[in-house]
């Protein structure tokens, strides 16, 4: 295969069960470099799709069920320049630990490895206890914490405006949106954006609240939204440049 080379693990050509798994590509992006991508087979997919994710900067490759993982990795040599310029896009990552600084709802915390003690806000200082190495761990959990309160406070307040209830508010992790909202009440967000401005997490808690009353992105929705939350263009704005830093944090 010339710089183009494949390397299948044995295991994986046994067992291809649309689960995601890394495969090392030599040639992909430089001659003689070899690049790890995911791939994940997807029986919904109707074309090939690659991206850089975000959270880790890692190539994700997605291919239709029935479809060579090999056509695949064509695809995505097929895209090398246009990889190349999306990993350098790529943000620098934002570790938690002593000494950190980062946005929180508009202003600036520092993290302060306590040694002792529970995570704890004073003012700007963020103190952490226990071991060093789970520093960051306890940071996220905070963080968490505050974003489960700060969201179900807001997401009921907004539903009650609109003569609507929420059956319950979950907070996670996810890697391609901030916020989703179920025909049932349940509406979900991204904990994420407790590090970005009010008024952009005041946007996704709009956007996530008016889908209580329209289930879909009609104008109806949109015109909702804006009573909801005002001008949200420049909200979204942000999210559209700067979202990828969110998932750089910890």
């Amino acid at each position: 295969m010339g710089l183009f080379k494949i390397l299948f693990p044995k295991r994986a050509r046994r067992h291809d069960d649309g689960r995601e798994r890394t495969v090392p590509v030599e040639g992909l992006l430089a001659p003689g470099e070899t690049t790890p991508v995911r791939v994940r087979r997807n029986p919904r997919a109707r074309r090939i799709s690659v991206r850089v994710d975000a959270a880790d900067g890692a190539i994700a490759l997605t291919v239709p069920w029935h479809t060579p993982v090999e056509e695949g990795i064509g695809f995505a040599r097929r895209q090398r320049d246009w990889l190349r310029r999306r990993l350098a896009a790529v943000p620098a990552r934002v570790e938690f630990a002593d000494g950190t600084s980062f946005a929180f709802c508009g202003q600036t915390l520092t993290v302060r490895h306590a040694g002792r003690g529970a995570t704890r806000r004073e003012d700007a200082i963020l103190h952490v206890g226990g071991a060093g190495e789970f520093v960051a761990r306890r940071v996220r959990d905070w963080l968490k914490r505050e974003a489960r309160t700060l969201l179900g406070e807001k997401s009921r307040l907004l539903a009650a405006r609109i003569g609507r209830s929420v059956k319950a508010v979950r907070i996670s992790d996810p890697r391609t949106r901030w916020g989703s909202a179920s025909a049932d009440g349940t509406l979900a967000f991204s904990w994420r954006l407790v590090l970005a401005p009010p008024d952009v997490l005041d946007y996704v808690v709009a956007h996530e609240v008016a889908h209580l009353a329209h289930m879909n992105h009609g104008p109806r929705f949109w015109a909702l939204v804006g009573e909801l939350a005002g001008d949200y263009a420049p909200a979204r704005a942000w999210l559209s440049e700067n979202g990828a830093k969110l998932l750089r944090h910890g």
